[in-house]
């Protein structure tokens, strides 16, 4: 599980983070979205933040930091979309791990892309 933090710094208020998310479980080739047609019908969907503040903004090229709770896979955040580009490697979340949030570097924040376990 990987959730994405909105580009403003993460906001705490009685020890709870207050910052908008985005939550994936898989591989994400565009953080945008996708429009595409099945059969005679046009699915779109985008990625938002939820909850908090920054709730509704697009996720894409937005994020300012990430945070890993899978205790099996690590992952990687690109700049393009189709896992192009500069990336940073986040190892995955150990046994009894806290799930720590970590800042993107400066070449990611707010220019992300994509992403994928690594």
């Amino acid at each position: 599980m990987w959730l994405f933090y909105n580009s403003k710094d993460i906001a705490i208020q009685g020890g709870y983070y207050k910052s908008a998310y985005t939550l994936f479980y898989g591989n994400v080739y565009d953080h945008w979205g996708e429009s595409r047609y099945e059969g005679s019908t046009l699915t779109t969907y985008r990625y938002v933040f939820g909850g908090g503040y920054g709730n509704g903004q697009y996720m894409k090229n937005n994020a300012a930091s990430v945070q890993n709770c899978a205790p099996d896979d690590n992952y990687r955040v690109y700049y393009k979309s189709g896992y192009g580009g500069t990336a940073q490697y986040f190892a995955k979340n150990e046994p009894f791990g806290d799930c720590n949030i970590t800042n993107l570097i400066s070449a990611l924040k707010n220019n992300n892309a994509s992403s994928h376990f690594a």
